[in-house]
């Protein structure tokens, strides 16, 4: 991997891409910090601190502390995130989107061109949300309707530019745009996350006790790393022999291949959905300045917000854990349901002229399949769980309070062994052209 990122700096196109996506990713960064007009940005730094708890700290963490600090990108990628789940599940259950999808790319561009309308529908009903809901409580001094108009107006244009910002880093720079603005997000709060944990653990501590808690911070983010990067590698590949055939004069197929499974199939749409769910109800209790009160209600958003899971003063409200937990498994499930179609699967091998050895083609294939797809996705499921649960625990026994979790280290580590491989495809493709030029 070195290697190859050293050798592309040596190729004039390729240097020329990097630069590019360097340049937007300066862009975003410098967004990130310019205030939107007529918003008191103390005010709402303060409400934070005092009110959001779990349900906006994920949001933020998304956001790279654009929310917190109610920048032009405050609302940043997440509707366009939302947007295209939405269309990717809408594709599945409506039979004209789904018959668009299978036009191969001209199809594709018509949902590209649906999927951004929607995001700039739902970044204009998610900003007049905050223009009313936060603006009410102080957000907004003296708040009217020209002042509520330019807030919604500023969030829905900086969605609409981020979304513009992805799509042109994925045409003229390396790797998926919209990946690589969400990761730049999430690593831009790295550095006052790490330098929470210093102030928490180290920082007054005799050197010997500093140093100790240094390692062990240092040792369990390497091991969360290491067990991502072979979550996000690990695979079941089912043999797949096709037969020989007589096309013409020559004999065809023969060949044997496999269908590669990944164990996490769902990637991190599950803890997305999971942590979206859950948060739903105190963002709404939050809007409407009813996030402190007393009673059953309260209650239960305490148990529905991470912040006091694992805490060991109040381990009532850990039964919000063991909800997430299902709504993790339940959603890898769903999830990998709508996106890999066993029987669909099993037509194609069967048309083809091939069979998995040892189960006959047809509707034995299709249960084969669904058997092993089952079982890897219950892999995959806790393997995820237990990422996204080590955070929890520390935040909740320790105190960490750190924004970025297991699900910011899955995506961080998938967008850069995605963009690695797409580096490296790109320069065997300019390999193979300059042979054949030779």
């Amino acid at each position: 991997m070195f290697e190859t990122l050293k050798n592309v700096f040596r190729v004039k196109d390729m240097r020329r891409k990097l630069l590019y996506v360097v340049w937007m990713i300066l862009i975003i960064r410098i967004g990130s910090q310019l205030p939107v007009p007529g918003v008191d940005s103390d005010f709402f730094k303060d409400w934070f601190a005092n009110n959001a708890g779990d349900a906006f700290n994920f949001f933020d963490a998304f956001t790279g502390g654009s929310f917190t600090q109610m920048s032009i990108f405050a609302l940043n990628i997440t509707p366009y995130i939302t947007s295209s789940i939405i269309m990717q599940l809408l594709t599945i259950a409506i039979p004209a989107l789904e018959e668009m999808h299978r036009d191969g790319e001209e199809g594709r561009k018509k949902i590209t061109a649906i999927t951004r309308y929607v995001t700039v529908g739902l970044a204009l009903f998610e900003s007049v949300a905050m223009a009313i809901g936060f603006g009410r409580q102080g957000l907004i001094p003296d708040l009217n309707f020209l002042k509520g108009l330019v807030v919604v107006v500023c969030l829905t244009a900086g969605s609409a530019m981020l979304m513009w910002i992805g799509e042109r880093i994925t045409e003229k720079g390396v790797g998926n745009g919209i990946s690589i603005v969400l990761t730049v997000n999430i690593v831009s709060r790295i550095p006052s996350d790490l330098s929470l944990l210093y102030e928490n653990f180290i920082k007054g501590k005799t050197i010997a006790k500093g140093m100790l808690a240094g390692v062990v911070i240092a040792a369990i983010i390497l091991v969360v790393v290491v067990f991502v990067l072979i979550l996000n590698g690990a695979e079941r590949r089912i043999p797949v022999q096709y037969s020989k055939k007589m096309v013409g004069r020559k004999m065809m197929g023969g060949q044997s291949t496999n269908i590669p499974l990944k164990v996490n199939t769902a990637g991190v749409i599950p803890i997305i959905f999971a942590s979206s769910i859950m948060s739903f109800p105190t963002v709404i209790a939050q809007l409407m300045g009813k996030g402190n009160g007393t009673g059953i209600g309260s209650e239960i958003l305490r148990g529905l917000s991470s912040n006091n899971w694992c805490n060991p003063a109040q381990l009532q409200y850990t039964w919000g854990l063991l909800v997430y937990i299902i709504l993790c498994v339940f959603f890898a499930y769903f999830y990998t349901s709508i996106t890999f179609n066993p029987l669909e699967v099993a037509d194609n091998i069967k048309k083809q002229g091939g069979f998995i050895p040892g189960i006959r083609p047809g509707k034995p294939t299709s249960d084969y399949l669904t058997k092993i797809l089952n079982y890897i996705i219950f892999i995959g499921a806790v393997g995820l769980i237990i990422v996204a649960v080590i955070p929890f625990f520390f935040n909740g026994v320790f105190g960490a309070n750190v924004s970025f979790g297991g699900t910011s280290i899955i995506i961080i580590v998938g967008v850069v062994l995605d963009t690695v491989k797409q580096i490296e495809s790109q320069m065997l493709v300019r390999n193979y052209k300059g042979f054949l030029s030779n």
